[in-house]
C-alpha cells in the first residue's frame, strides 16, 4: 500500500486502469470532461501492475480497476465516480483537489 500512497502523492486525481477496460475508459473521459489534471497509471503496462493491483484489492477496490483518487483519498471506482456525478458533487470534489479551476 506504500506503492499506492508514493503514486498517489501530490497530485490532485489519480486513476488506477488497465488499457482493455471499458469502464476505466469511461471514468477517464467523464473528468477530462472537466478539464481536470489528472494521473493515469495503467496496470497492464507497469512492470510491477500486478504488485498494485494487489496492494489496490487490500485497499478495498473490487474489482480493481478503475480506481480513482481525488486529493490523494481513495474515492472508489466506477460506481462511486458516477454516484458523485449524479449528485452533483464530482466537480466540487475536483475543485477541492485543485485540478480545476472552475
Amino acid at each position: 500500500m506504500e506503492s499506492i500512497r508514493s503514486l498517489v502523492a501530490e497530485k490532485p486525481v489519480v486513476i488506477f486502469s488497465k488499457s482493455s477496460c471499458c469502464m476505466s475508459h469511461s471514468i477517464q473521459t467523464l473528468i477530462s470532461g472537466y478539464g481536470a489534471k489528472m494521473t493515469v497509471y495503467e496496470l497492464d503496462q507497469l512492470c510491477n501492475g500486478q504488485e498494485v493491483e494487489k496492494a489496490l484489492v487490500q485497499m478495498g477496490c473490487n474489482p480493481s480497476v478503475p480506481a480513482v483518487f481525488i486529493g490523494e483519498q481513495l474515492i472508489g471506482g466506477a460506481n462511486q465516480v458516477m454516484t458523485l456525478q449524479v449528485k452533483n458533487q464530482l466537480a466540487a470534489l475536483l475543485r477541492r483537489a485543485g485540478a480545476i479551476w472552475v
